[in-house]
């Protein structure tokens, strides 16, 4: 019985070439191409219950997700491609309606008393390093807290505000007046035009999908069906998802190798956990749920280079997120931060460069393919 060895784990992009019936044989890329690996290669003998991988491995069961060798007659490989994310990058909606979003609330729940114009809300944020349940507590410090709230359930009040100020923030991005960052529009239209990929990331961010969605919208149709949209349910289906996140091609593997696979996650979770607060300059208690936040993000970018039909570190990610820039990094793909209400103060030594917008003397695609190739 012929005996396969791989990698299952280490690189998402292989190719498949079968020589008979039988016989398997696998071409991992060089691993200086990829900075994610998931565990060590292991052999197993291919069973009959493990039979139903191959037709993922042949190149029918495996077209959505590798493209065939090229051939002289194919179009050419784009030289790179271009992933957005939402937040920060095609609208700063938390420069513009943030400080309204605190009014809006605060009048719901009938604190008269409380209004924050832009002197006062700036001064909060730069006391808290944008905190925003600590820029309730310092301002209710201040002012003083509603007579008739017990000390007791000060911290009950402050979800209650915060609770309420997400509800008017996200009523206001997808509402017809919150505008898109200038010059995105035209930076999309150009990387279209040169034959660019772009691809639009909703599976994650600081809005919840289905606002990130309702932004990406205001494109404009014609606009959207030229560009990728990768939400949580493109990331369940890319090959990567179905592979480490377990939705699919997992789920029938024998029970070992699955387990076997699920402890390599794990150990790559704690890893980028130790890495990011490390990065940060963190001397807290590691998180669980931002170390589960960061895996679900380093997963949207390896499914977004998937339907880019590009390689990962040909990939430049267009960021606004501190946890965009720590999970790009992870994988070994280029990115660029735009400088956004969110992260205005932050500094990204792992970047290709950090730019103030759009256009002029800012981010364009000449500039960003000089970037790339410098």
């Amino acid at each position: 019985m012929e005996t396969s060895s791989y990698s299952v784990l280490y690189s998402l992009r292989f190719s498949t070439t079968i020589t008979n019936s039988n016989k398997f044989y696998y071409r991992i890329p060089p691993r200086s191409n990829y900075n994610f690996s998931l565990g060590p290669s292991f052999s197993f003998t291919p069973t009959r219950k493990f039979n139903f991988l191959r037709k993922y491995l042949q190149p029918s069961g495996f077209a959505p997700f590798c493209s065939p060798p090229s051939s002289p007659n194919q179009n050419p490989s784009p030289e790179f491609a271009v992933l957005l994310e939402v937040d920060g990058v095609l609208m700063d909606a938390y420069r513009i309606g943030n400080r309204q979003a605190f009014n809006i609330a605060f009048q719901k729940l009938g604190l008269d008393c409380a209004n924050w114009t832009e002197p006062v809300y700036l001064d909060l944020r730069r006391k808290s390093a944008g905190d925003e349940e600590r820029m309730l507590i310092l301002y209710f410090n201040q002012i003083g807290w509603p007579t008739s709230l017990p000390t007791s359930e000060k911290g009950t009040f402050i979800k209650n505000v915060l609770r309420e100020k997400k509800i008017a923030m996200d009523e206001f991005m997808m509402s017809e007046s919150s505008p898109l960052r200038p010059g995105v529009v035209d930076f999309i239209d150009d990387a279209s035009n040169d034959g660019i990929p772009v691809v639009i990331l909703t599976a994650y961010g600081k809005s919840e999908e289905n606002i990130a969605r309702s932004i990406v919208d205001k494109l404009g149709h014609e606009r959207t069906s030229k560009i990728k949209i990768v939400g949580n349910m493109e990331v369940e289906k890319s090959l990567y998802g179905q592979l480490v996140l377990g939705s699919g091609l997992l789920s029938g593997i024998d029970e070992e190798l699955a387990k076997e696979a699920r402890k390599a996650v794990s150990a790559e979770k704690q890893k980028i956990a130790e890495e990011v607060a490390s990065m940060l300059k963190l001397s807290v208690q590691i998180d669980t749920s931002s170390t589960e936040s960061l895996v679900k993000i380093v997963a949207a970018l390896r499914a977004a280079a998937e339907y880019a039909g590009v390689p990962v570190n040909n990939c430049v990610l267009i960021a606004g997120s501190q946890s965009g820039v720590a999970a790009a990094g992870q994988i070994g793909m280029p990115c660029v931060v735009l400088r956004s209400s969110l992260t205005s103060r932050a500094e990204f030594p792992s970047a290709k460069a950090v730019m103030d917008g759009f256009g002029g003397t800012d981010l364009t695609i000449s500039k960003l393919r000089a970037k790339l190739y410098s």
